[in-house]
């Protein structure tokens, strides 16, 4: 079956989208995702998303991680996805779609994508790092230099650890020089590093509000990653609420085609 795919990419996180509202693919087709994801046999990229029909929402997002495994939000990938609806014909200034954690709005103004996250009240902060939920699961750690990390070693052994082999975990090295973050970021289920996270910038910032006591407030916090700039704004209720959270960031289109879906199967 010839089927037509497009590319997008939001601070070097790249994605492979598929119009599935006639639900020509569906997501026990797991060999399949992996092989397109592979960046030497596929088409390549960190992950699979599929634009579904949803009720009383704009479109439905499912996301499948480059192992071909369904994973939880994307915010990168959702960002994407918006731009993606916008190329399909759904145009609209503000959208809601349904992901993996549930109903989230976006906004769409001069090629900046603005996605609204959950609130985040579930934050832990165990030893030397931060555990916390931001629609995926992530590990927050402070440094004075993220340049001199193997990302790829470091992180596979957080990630594969016995508190977080079983469900897995993203895993996010960040350094603050002149209340600006930098962040490099480990993710589960592409098992390396990626150019981005939008879960986990948004990880990071919340985790350097308390980190760093930052008074009740709202911010507005620049992360850069290895693909680009993203920023976070935030209202901080106390160190274990935070509400009015959005990432905002480009998503640009790479490109389009069709592939044979028999061929990867």
């Amino acid at each position: 079956m010839l089927m037509e795919f497009t590319k997008y990419q939001g601070a070097g996180n790249d994605f492979i989208l598929f119009d599935n509202r006639n639900d020509a693919l569906n997501t026990g087709m797991q060999a399949f995702f992996a092989k397109i994801c592979h960046r030497r046999f596929g088409i390549g990229a960190d992950g699979v998303m599929l634009l579904q029909l949803a009720q009383d929402v704009d479109f439905e997002m499912v996301y499948i991680n480059a192992d071909g495994y369904e994973g939880s939000l994307c915010g990168n990938g959702s960002r994407c996805m918006v731009k993606f609806a916008h190329r399909l014909g759904i145009r609209k200034e503000a959208y809601t779609f349904l992901a993996a954690d549930g109903i989230h709005e976006a906004k769409l103004d001069k090629g900046v994508v603005r996605l609204k996250m959950h609130d985040v009240t579930d934050i832990k902060h165990l030893l030397h790092y931060y555990e916390l939920n931001t629609g995926s699961p992530h590990y927050v750690e402070f440094f004075d230099n993220i340049a001199g990390i193997d990302v790829r070693e470091q992180g596979a052994k957080i990630r594969f650890s016995d508190q977080y082999k079983q469900a897995g975990i993203n895993v996010n090295f960040v350094e603050c020089t002149d209340g600006r973050l930098s962040m490099r970021t480990y993710e589960r289920g592409v098992e390396d590093e990626t150019y981005a996270c939008g879960t986990g910038v948004t990880a990071a910032a919340l985790a350097y509000a308390i980190d760093n006591k930052l008074p009740a407030g709202y911010y507005n916090i620049p992360v850069q990653v290895l693909g680009g700039e993203l920023m976070v704004s935030f209202e901080k209720l106390s160190d274990t609420y935070f509400t009015e959270i959005w990432l905002s960031g480009p998503a640009d289109f790479v490109y389009s085609g069709v592939i044979d879906t028999e061929q990867f199967a």
